[in-house]
């Protein structure tokens, strides 16, 4: 079967970068910002992500396109006889199933969400108490959960169904420029808020006294940890679209502009929070509340707000979507490569089973509320802590170790695919860095998460 490419470098860099725009940008970058002294957290963030996850990010793209396969052919094809690293790549791709297990279900919420501002039931006047009982309701509403959730993958599904170019491509250009679009017009109006330039002084000023109260060491294994997160490395969901580019550009020159995508989506999501809340008098540190509470009670408070909250959460459900239908395409070509199937019975198959595998979490909050599964995680945070401490950072060495180690592909390989074509080259010094540091991190992280 001949591999599918894609159509244009700009359909790469925007689904590339639309697999890791997702909710860890435009949820979780603002509250953990805000949770750990602003500025500062955001200094530290930019710099782990160039000193690590520009790196790793090379090295999953460079296995995809040096092999023109996704993960555990990909393996295959890199790898000495005899070795076994293809077995990761089918950690990868149940790294995937488990990843959309609850990942369907929070981009649920966000379209949930944009239909209540549009439908209007967040009005003009209502009591706090009243817009925050919302989410507890929605997430007690097995039947209106289901309808979100399979929405998402229906339709996340059909898109992936009209192929790479006509399809996944297509869409996700016209999707990203919109998010694009609305990300820019959401943040000039929460400058334009009163008392807002006070939300922008926390955000994007380094107060060291502020990182202090939380604990400089605290700030810094978060900035880390967020850097790292952010691009959804170790499981193969990058590594895909590095078997459908072009050898036109260098990996570095590719992976910066990745993750400058990223970033400006997670920068421009502060901007749009941090002001918001400043000029309401909100608490910015409230965790995972802050998006489906909090800044519900903002918008009913602003005039013109039914909008602005819809435009919020349609800006919501397009990071999310393009995650979801990156990783859909990610599950497909790893059963058209492994087992051999056309594209049609991939769909078939894993619509079915997706759908099926997010009902625990879409029950877990209701009829299974009291089930939990790992420690006194309920079915959604047992998920993700699977997929988040534990397969990301592990898959993320184990990339990095088969691309710099003897006994994997060798540096020399991974270097040469990456510095192939026009763009910026890797130095064959950072070997060393790559060998030892970088892991060292990534151990950091992985022993943090479990802690």
């Amino acid at each position: 079967m001949k591999r599918e490419n894609f159509n244009s470098r700009l359909g790469f860099i925007l689904v590339s970068a639309g697999c890791a725009i997702g909710i860890g940008n435009v949820w979780k970058f603002p509250y953990v910002a805000g949770a750990n002294g602003g500025g500062v957290f955001v200094l530290f963030y930019i710099l782990f992500l160039l000193c690590m996850g520009v790196p790793v990010l090379t090295m999953e793209l460079a296995v995809g396109r040096a092999s023109r396969k996704s993960a555990v052919l990909g393996y295959k094809e890199l790898e000495k006889p005899g070795s076994k690293w293809h077995i990761h790549g089918w950690f990868c791709l149940l790294g995937n199933y488990l990843l959309m297990m609850y990942y369907t279900t929070v981009a649920g919420w966000m379209g949930s969400y944009f239909v209540k501002f549009i439908k209007g039931t967040f009005t003009a006047g209502m009591s706090t108490d009243a817009v925050s009982a919302e989410f507890p309701n929605m997430l007690g509403n097995p039947v209106e959960m289901t309808i979100f959730m399979a929405i998402i993958v229906v339709a996340g599904f059909a898109v992936c169904s009209m192929g790479l170019q006509k399809g996944l491509e297509k869409i996700t250009k016209y999707m990203m420029g919109a998010l694009l679009v609305l990300i820019v017009v959401l943040a000039i109006h929460s400058l334009t808020l009163p008392g807002s330039m006070d939300g922008v002084k926390f955000y994007l000023l380094p107060d060291f006294n502020k990182a202090a109260e939380v604990g400089l060491g605290n700030v810094i294994v978060a900035a880390m940890n967020q850097a790292f997160f952010t691009l959804s490395l170790g499981i193969g969901s990058m590594e895909i679209f590095g078997s459908y580019m072009s050898k036109d550009h260098t990996l570095t020159g590719e992976s910066l502009r990745i993750c400058g995508l990223d970033t400006f989506v997670a920068f421009m999501s502060g901007l749009i929070i941090f002001p918001a809340c400043f000029s309401f008098g909100v608490d910015t540190t409230q965790g995972p509340a802050l998006i489906f509470m909090t800044l519900p009670n903002i918008f009913v408070n602003m005039a013109g707000g039914r909008v602005w909250g819809a435009l919020f959460f349609l800006f919501m459900i397009f990071a999310s979507f393009s995650t979801v239908i990156a990783v859909f395409e990610n599950l497909l070509a790893g059963c058209m490569d492994n087992f051999g199937w056309d594209r049609k019975k991939a769909v078939i198959v894993n619509l079915v089973l997706v759908l099926i595998a997010s009902m625990p979490c879409v029950l877990g909050y209701n009829l299974w509320s009291d089930l939990h599964i790992i420690g006194a995680r309920d079915v959604l945070d047992s998920e993700d802590f699977l997929v988040s401490n534990l397969l990301l950072p592990i898959g993320s060495l184990i990339y990095l170790l088969f691309c710099v180690t003897k006994w994997g592909w060798g540096f020399d390989n991974y270097l040469a695919e990456a510095n192939e074509g026009k763009g910026i080259k890797l130095s064959k010094g950072f070997k060393y860095y790559f060998m030892f540091v970088v892991p060292a991190l990534i151990v950091v992280i992985l022993i943090k998460g479990l802690i």
